[in-house]
């Protein structure tokens, strides 16, 4: 395991590959959602017959969303930081 410094600059890289790779998780998860609507034929989640799986997709997306937020908000005050 790499050693991180206290100054948080050995994390940083580390941090925005995190980052850059959630990202392009959502847009997949984005993807997934748009093909089980297709399927089904239904785009709006409020409707009863709306795929099971792209409520739960939307859902990891939202957590995952969500949390990159965070994520994001720590880069930042780690790199106004250095």
């Amino acid at each position: 395991m790499q050693e991180v410094s206290r100054s948080g600059a050995a994390g940083e890289p580390r941090l925005d590959g995190l980052i850059a790779d959630l990202w392009w998780r959502v847009r997949l998860l984005n993807a997934d959602i748009l093909e089980e609507e297709a399927k089904a034929g239904v785009f709006d989640a409020q409707q009863p017959d709306y795929p099971l799986l792209a409520l739960n997709l939307r859902a990891r997306r939202d957590n995952l969303v969500s949390t990159l937020g965070v994520l994001e908000r720590r880069a930042r005050s780690e790199s106004e930081a250095a």
